[in-house]
């Protein structure tokens, strides 16, 4: 086990007062018991809401829902929390593909989990020609589900460089295909619409991974972003397996999960609106530090300094 301590901190700045804001928060790391556990959380925001709300979507991510009525040409957004992260389990997915698909279709379950809710087109993923038979491709003679995850992530990270200038959030699954290149949400996504077009039901995860620093550099403040992986269904007996393409392995420990979804869309860290005009700047920091398992939880403090200022969405 690992535990964690993290610092989020994101800032929008906008040219002309925001008179009338209302958003949606999906910053509280995930209390599954079953890969982490959330210890403490705390989210401060300015200015201070007219009205706060927390809630649990669909898919069992904590939503912090605000109303600001003070006008503004500042928002800001600090959460603080610990985390215990489990060591991973292993697993074994050597079913078939044809028997996973004989799987799902005895599944009667149709909650948020449910395998059948991962398998059709969502927002960001449509079905494409050509994604479909770049995972055909890449299939292992085998037909065994580990092997399709082991060399489906192998391929993305072999055919596609990671480029945080090439995309932006709203860039679309096809150009991103299309270009080769992007950063952690386009590759989630191209493995999600793979996966889905040969029948593996495959979701969102977002959150935070912890990265070192190169031997010999000092690991610098908000060096941490948020990041996006995913979540494939392998039958009932391995359950739903995590994959991280970007860096091609299998989800570990230093990956601290926020929200489940079928997109980024579902899992988007802050979805709202605002009533304003002119542009709008958005910068986010993140720290994950680990921290010793009986340290006190008031202890650790962070130095939450903006990083470089991009998007808000994984990277």
């Amino acid at each position: 086990m690992t535990v964690y301590d993290i610092a989020l901190r994101l800032t929008t700045l906008y040219e002309q007062p925001v008179i009338d804001a209302r958003h949606d928060l999906r910053v509280r790391p995930l209390n599954d018991g079953l890969t982490q556990r959330l210890d403490s959380f705390d989210l401060a925001i300015w200015p201070s809401p007219s009205r706060r709300h927390e809630r649990i979507d669909y898919f069992a991510n904590g939503v912090t829902s605000v109303t600001l009525a003070e006008p503004h040409t500042v928002f800001e957004m600090a959460m603080m929390a610990r985390v215990e992260r489990f060591a991973t389990r292993s697993f074994s997915a050597d079913l078939p593909l044809q028997g996973l698909k004989s799987e799902i279709a005895a599944c009667r379950d149709m909650g948020f989990d449910a395998p059948h809710h991962y398998l059709g087109e969502s927002p960001h993923i449509p079905f494409r020609a050509e994604i479909r038979d770049y995972a055909h491709q890449a299939m292992p003679a085998s037909g065994q589900v580990q092997d399709i995850l082991t060399m489906l992530m192998a391929a993305i990270h072999r055919d596609f460089a990671f480029d945080d200038t090439a995309t932006t959030v709203e860039t679309a699954l096809a150009d991103a295909f299309w270009l080769r290149r992007g950063v952690c949400q386009d590759f989630a996504h191209v493995m999600i619409a793979c996966l889905r077009s040969i029948g593996i039901p495959a979701g969102y995860v977002s959150g935070f991974l912890r990265t070192e620093p190169p031997d010999g550099q000092m690991r610098l403040e908000g060096a941490d972003a948020m990041h996006a992986w995913v979540r494939a269904w392998c039958g009932h007996q391995a359950g739903w397996v995590e994959c991280d393409p970007t860096n091609d392995i299998f989800v570990n420990d230093n990956h601290i999960a926020v929200a489940h979804g079928r997109d980024y869309d579902d899992a988007l860290p802050i979805v709202g609106f605002v009533s304003t005009a002119g542009v709008q700047q958005t910068k986010q920091a993140v720290d994950v530090i680990p921290v010793c398992p009986d340290a006190d939880p008031q202890a650790s403090q962070h130095d939450q300094t903006q990083g470089q200022g991009h998007e808000i969405g994984a990277r």
